[in-house]
């Protein structure tokens, strides 16, 4: 057994309460009841055995003195019988020694002033053989025929305590025979015999033999107690004391800690389902806190990511303005570029034909204004917001806009356009200012990721999904390409490889639920170094069916 803090065990002493207490209490008490009861039993039991033997002896030195003055008193020699009586007395043996007649009265004694005496009829003697002296015949103890068996008492005389026999003297043939013939020969019973056996040494042996087991009882219980508390501590109090301090080291937290208790009983059984249980719990509240601290981490990333939309939503709606803004400035533009083209035309009307200098100079300004009129009005129409329409568009026109629309930006002065367009390309079914805005936004993320200075491929084909035919328009770039760990969050909202303040993160997740409005989808392949490639696939519609475009959920980017 492991030692245990001496805290508990005093704690465990002192509660009245507590199991320990209980246990030692009952147990001991049923030893002590039980010791009690078993030792007064060997000592009732060892008394009564030796007064019977005392009496035994007793009896036999009474015998003795009867045939001792048989022949004395055959012969009527009275003096002798005296004499006998006298001689047999001793203090630590037989202390009296009387002979009485059957009326009571004392023929001979060992103190010879009691001769001729007569005895009450209260007397202890009368008492042994009679139950009431009045009615002496109706009242005697023993038959007739085991009236020669000696009768005994114990009784106090001069303050010490002595074992009175007697036995009962019969008229037998040899008396009614003798010279002397006293007693006729009908006459039973000629008297009694009384001896006095002084118990003092008996008394004594009885009092150390009564002290000597009794001590040793009391050291017997003791060492039985002891051995039993030191069982009981070992086998039930101590572990429970090992429990206990487990609980109490476990509630404080500390679940490494195991009890020792290697027994096969239950109390093993019980520490082992606990150390059991601890470990289990213990995985647990690990699991708990792995999980906390995975939340707290995904907590500081939604809180990161939330930040940063904030800060790209104001970014957005910051660009927003500043397209509704731009859109009202190049419609004032509009105006005066109107002016200039009508104004410029009728100076070349004034201008004769020979002056070829002015008149070339004068169709510069008039392509000039003609080209920034395009470019206004290309805007404008782009930056209106249209509510969407069922309607068949033409893919490659959609390009070819898109392309006239930003390739005259100073962005894509360095950035070359080379256009594959399939000419028997179907028709899809669509709105076309979106798709348009699709293209715009791949052509612009393109120059971006050259540094506006590259070339980018645009390709239009005819091709079958699952059965089902598509348009695909595959959009490529002679850029460094997309990161492989960027591929997968490419279309998540707000989510741009751009330097802070030159993205907003929307334009592609604008795209991809454009397409994907629009019952096609959009993939991306890149290699490190090898440019960026854009595979757009939109639904070729039946014949038979109409165009089913949701309009709730339009979005546009300004």
């Amino acid at each position: 057994m492991s030692n245990f803090p001496l805290k508990n065990i005093l704690i465990a002493k002192k509660s009245i309460h507590s199991l320990s207490f209980k246990l030692i209490f009952a147990i001991g008490g049923l030893i002590l009841v039980g010791s009690l009861s078993f030792w007064y039993s060997i000592i009732h039991t060892s008394k009564e055995e030796m007064l019977n033997t005392t009496a035994s002896f007793a009896t036999t030195n009474v015998n003795l003195i009867q045939k001792s003055t048989h022949q004395y008193m055959l012969a009527n020699n009275l003096e002798d019988v005296q004499k006998t009586l006298e001689t047999m007395v001793s203090e630590d043996a037989i202390s009296n020694i009387r002979v009485f007649d059957c009326r009571g009265k004392i023929a001979f004694a060992s103190d010879r002033e009691e001769v001729g005496k007569t005895l009450h009829g209260k007397s202890e003697t009368c008492n042994i053989c009679h139950e009431d002296t009045s009615k002496a015949i109706e009242t005697l103890k023993f038959s007739e025929s085991a009236i020669s068996d000696p009768k005994w008492t114990v009784i106090n005389r001069d303050g010490k305590r002595v074992l009175r026999s007697v036995v009962a003297i019969y008229n037998e043939k040899s008396c009614y025979t003798a010279a002397c013939h006293f007693h006729p020969e009908e006459k039973q019973k000629l008297g009694i015999l009384e001896a006095d056996y002084s118990l003092a040494n008996f008394d004594h042996k009885t009092q150390h033999q009564n002290i000597a087991i009794a001590t040793f009882g009391i050291i017997f219980t003791a060492v039985l107690s002891v051995i039993l508390c030191i069982i009981l501590w070992n086998i039930v109090i101590s572990p429970i004391l090992t429990m206990t301090e487990g609980m109490e080291i476990a509630s404080k937290g500390d679940l490494d800690h195991k009890v020792n208790i290697n027994t096969k009983d239950e109390l093993g059984m019980l520490a082992k389902t606990y150390n059991s249980m601890t470990s289990e719990l213990k995985h647990s509240r690990e699991k708990l806190e792995n999980w906390a601290k995975e939340l707290e981490k995904e907590v500081a990333i939604k809180t990161a990511e939330i930040k940063r939309g904030q800060e790209q939503y104001i970014h957005t709606e910051k660009l927003a303005s500043l397209g509704r803004m731009a859109a009202g400035v190049a419609h004032e533009l509009n105006s005066p570029l109107t002016g200039i083209v009508t104004f410029a035309h009728l100076l070349m009307d004034r201008i004769p034909e020979e002056n070829k200098m002015d008149r070339e100079d004068l169709e510069v300004i008039v392509e000039q204004a003609e080209r920034c009129s395009k470019i206004i009005k290309g805007l404008l129409g782009f930056s209106r917001a249209m509510p969407a329409e069922k309607n068949v568009v033409d893919v490659n026109d959609m390009i070819e806009h898109a392309i006239n629309m930003i390739q005259n930006q100073a962005k894509f002065h360095n950035v070359e356009f080379d256009a594959d367009l399939q000419k028997d390309l179907p028709d899809i079914g669509g709105e076309s200012s979106q798709i348009e805005q699709v293209f715009l936004n791949l052509f612009i993320n393109a120059a971006d990721a050259m540094n506006n200075k590259g070339s980018i491929h645009i390709q239009t084909s005819q091709i079958k999904v699952d059965g089902k035919p598509y348009v695909e328009i595959v959009v490529s770039d002679t850029g460094p390409g997309i990161p492989e760990e960027h591929l997968s969050r490419l279309f998540e909202p707000f989510f741009t490889t751009k330097p802070v303040g030159k993205g907003t993160g929307l334009g592609l997740a604008v795209s991809h639920g454009i397409i994907r409005k629009h019952g096609g989808h959009i993939i991306v392949k890149s290699l490190p170094g090898e440019g960026a490639c854009f595979f757009v696939r939109l639904p070729v519609p039946n014949p038979n069916e109409q165009v089913n475009i949701d309009s709730d959920d339009q979005q546009q980017e300004s």
